[in-house]
């Protein structure tokens, strides 16, 4: 009887190293290159994601709920260093004692009735586990997720400085967006309570709500629209009674309910007044990313990706995602807002999944051309592609390799560019047949690979991240 190796399915693999914890931290003066990296690029790549999935002998279970590590990418010259640390967080201690120690996305720990409340409402008893995603908030470098304690760090050396200031409630979303214009930073944050609402603020030095909308039952928010008049909030079905979930024994999402029989609602907020412009509604759709939005004639013009529900949160508990199997993957699409009064109209912008989009950060609020983000090649595996959706022509062109799964793009231009897509992406790939990661940069144009620049051991499945310009110096030991 002949023995034959049984080979692993590829993307289940990839799924089970991109869900493996990495512990070990490194600052490495040098890493190779393999190709050109092209002679103007000269900053450093800032990304942010879980790395530790077990508190001990227990394992938290959903992706979201991996211990925050940054890692850190410094070009110059054609040569590049990395490095990576752990968030130094109450979350990262407690797990280095043994124990979930806060209520985390889809983990809790046994707690007390006072404790479930105060988790929800008392920082102290708050999560800081800020893995989601970078932005740069008055000159200071922060990491975000949907819990209100944003964690300072330096950009350098990935040092932990402490949290960032309190938001005007108590779930914010992990994507601020940035007047082009004036620079301000805007957000939003869902404040629980007996009465919840959104609430609008603009961060220039200090926070300052200029407006809110009430909800008995809110619904998840993880990012909004942003045009030169307007603040666009997408309101889908997946909704939560804010009483139920400070005394729920559950963890946190599993509080939320999907209520198919309600609409999508869209809100726009004026940004001079603060106050509400226009509803509309919408079929029922849910969706964590925005790709831009812009006013264009008697319309608001909103891209996003957009599920039909909310299965996906299902689909990224650890036990199913290692499995194997199908996730859910959206499609890129164009609703249309008329200010003049209606329902919400969308078309679909590709017939291509679309996640993690990216777009020249110069379009942010206008009319655009060109967005990215990962996508995949076959139905059961998990962001195995890059992809470039030209939003005029409706087309989309891909960059894959067998094995190699990578992480959200971002364009970085270069400099003098007039063109949309002159310049360059980066992505760091999980190659699963070498059990490594790389760094991947792409001409965004071509979609063709120019250099990558390999680190020696995994990456996990990382978020978001920042590229910070002219800051490529290498690691201070």
């Amino acid at each position: 009887m002949l023995n034959h190796k049984i080979m692993p399915d590829p993307a289940t693999s990839a799924r089970v190293l991109g869900t493996t914890s990495l512990e070990d931290e490194v600052s490495l003066h040098e890493i190779p290159v393999r190709g050109e990296m092209p002679e103007w690029l000269d900053g450093a790549l800032l990304r942010n994601g879980p790395a530790r999935f077990e508190a001990g002998e227990k394992s938290v279970n959903h992706w979201f709920d991996g211990l925050a590590m940054l890692h850190r990418f410094g070009i110059r010259e054609g040569r590049v260093s990395y490095s990576n640390r752990f968030l130094r967080t109450k979350a990262f201690e407690a797990s280095n004692e043994g124990r979930i120690g806060y209520r985390e996305f889809a983990s809790d720990p046994c707690r007390t009735m006072f404790n479930r409340i105060a988790s929800l409402f008392v920082e102290s008893e708050m999560s800081d586990n800020a893995f989601i995603s970078i932005a740069e908030i008055d000159e200071r470098f922060v990491a975000m997720s949907e819990t209100p304690l944003g964690v300072v760090f330096d950009p350098d050396t990935l040092e932990t400085l402490g949290h960032d200031r309190h938001p005007p409630g108590h779930l914010p979303t992990a994507h601020p967006q940035f007047d082009p214009v004036t620079g301000e930073m805007i957000n939003f944050a869902v404040h629980l309570g007996p009465v919840s609402s959104y609430r609008l603020y603009i961060r220039n030095g200090a926070d300052r709500t200029i407006g809110s909308l009430r909800d008995m039952q809110p619904a998840y928010l993880h990012s909004f629209g942003l045009t030169e008049r307007f603040v666009i909030l997408v309101l889908g079905p997946l909704r939560v009674q804010p009483m139920s979930l400070a005394m729920s024994s559950k963890p946190f999402i599993e509080n939320y309910r999907w209520n198919s029989g309600k609409d999508t609602e869209f809100v726009a907020f004026d940004r001079r007044t603060g106050k509400v412009a226009q509803r509309w509604s919408g079929e029922p759709i849910f969706l964590f990313h925005h790709i831009n939005a812009f006013e264009e004639g008697d319309d608001l013009v909103v891209d996003l990706c957009a599920y039909r529900d909310a299965r996906l949160i299902d689909d990224l508990y650890l036990g199913k995602l290692r499995a194997g199997g199908g996730v859910d993957q959206p499609r890129p699409r164009r609703y249309r807002l008329p200010l003049g009064g209606g329902e919400a109209g969308y078309e679909v912008l590709a017939d291509a999944e679309l996640e993690l989009p990216r777009i020249n950060d110069r379009f942010n609020t206008k009319p655009y051309g060109v967005a990215w983000g990962i996508s995949r090649t076959q139905d059961e595996a998990f962001g195995d592609a890059l992809a470039r959706l030209d939003v005029k022509e409706r087309s989309v062109c891909q960059w894959s390799e067998p094995g190699c799964h990578p992480g959200e793009p971002i364009f970085v231009s270069r400099p003098g560019a007039i063109a949309e897509d002159d310049g360059i992406l980066l992505s760091v790939v999980l190659d699963a047949a070498a059990g490594r990661s790389f760094l991947l940069v792409l001409d965004a144009a071509e979609m063709e690979e120019l250099a990558r620049a390999e680190v020696p051991h995994h990456i996990p499945f990382g978020i978001h991240g920042h590229f910070r310009q002219g800051s490529g110096q290498f690691p201070r030991n």
